[in-house]
Formats: structure tokens, C-alpha cells, sequence
């Protein structure tokens, strides 16, 4: 796409979302393995701070396919199905104590990756089937 004028820059991504199928399940989950804290809850969804840097969104499959009416507008409907994908950021150092963290939490390990700028991942899977990555950085993309 050819675009006459310069495109407005963005400074990150700031929401992140999964669907699942039950939110308690998922937030003990993400609260109790994962350790983030909440910031909003209702039924339809949880809504979790990360580090301070961004949220991470936590949808009832199926619960936000009408539009949502708020004090201050109107959000369209969406919604999500399948295995979705998410990477958490995390040190080097933090790593093997994530690695340790999971396991004895009972999640199982389905994949490690080593990449060729120096970062590494570990794959797993949140109750509702989601593959989650915690992510060694730098080292992955190009300043990241």
C-alpha cells in the first residue's frame, strides 16, 4: 500500500487478548502460576497489569460477539477461538527460575527455543489450551 502521507507512530502494544472458557479457572491460572495481578473483573472479562507496561485481557469465549455499550462509547463486538499464541518478556536470568517455577507448578514444558540473536523461549499451554511463551530478551527480534 502506497500511502501519500506519513503514517502517525505508535509507541507499543498496550492490550493483549485471549479467549477462554471459564475466567476463574483461567485467573487462578494466570494470578497464582503466572502472578498478575488484576485490575479489573467483571463477567464477561479479567483484565491483568504486566509489569506496569501493558495489560493483558482475559475474554469469556463467546461473551463480547455484541457491542458493548460504555459510559464514554461504543466497543464493536470480537471475539477468538483456537490455540492462540502470546510471548511474556523476562531476563536471561530469570529463565531457569520460570522453567523451575512451571514445573513444579505441574505445567509441562511442550517446547524450548535457542535463537540465533541470543534469546530463548519456553513454550506452554494455559488451561484453555493457549500456547504462552516466556521469552529471554533481548535476543529474539531486532531490538527486542
Amino acid at each position: 500500500m502506497n500511502n501519500a502521507r506519513p503514517v502517525p507512530g505508535l509507541l507499543s502494544i498496550l492490550e493483549t487478548a485471549l479467549y477462554v472458557h471459564e475466567l476463574s479457572r483461567a485467573a487462578v491460572f494466570y494470578e497464582d502460576v503466572m502472578g498478575l495481578s488484576p485490575i479489573h473483573a467483571d463477567n464477561r472479562l479479567r483484565a491483568y497489569t504486566v509489569n506496569g507496561r501493558s495489560v493483558l485481557l482475559l475474554f469469556l469465549r463467546g461473551a463480547t460477539t455484541k457491542p458493548v455499550q460504555t459510559g464514554g462509547g461504543l466497543i464493536p463486538p470480537h471475539d477468538g477461538s483456537g490455540a492462540l499464541h502470546m510471548a511474556f518478556a523476562a531476563t536471561h536470568e530469570s529463565l531457569a527460575e520460570w522453567r523451575s517455577h512451571l514445573v513444579a507448578a505441574g505445567v509441562a514444558i511442550e517446547g524450548t527455543s535457542d535463537w540465533k540473536r541470543g534469546g530463548h523461549s519456553l513454550y506452554f499451554r494455559d488451561p484453555d489450551d493457549n500456547l504462552l511463551e516466556i521469552a529471554a530478551t533481548p535476543g529474539l527480534w531486532p531490538g527486542f
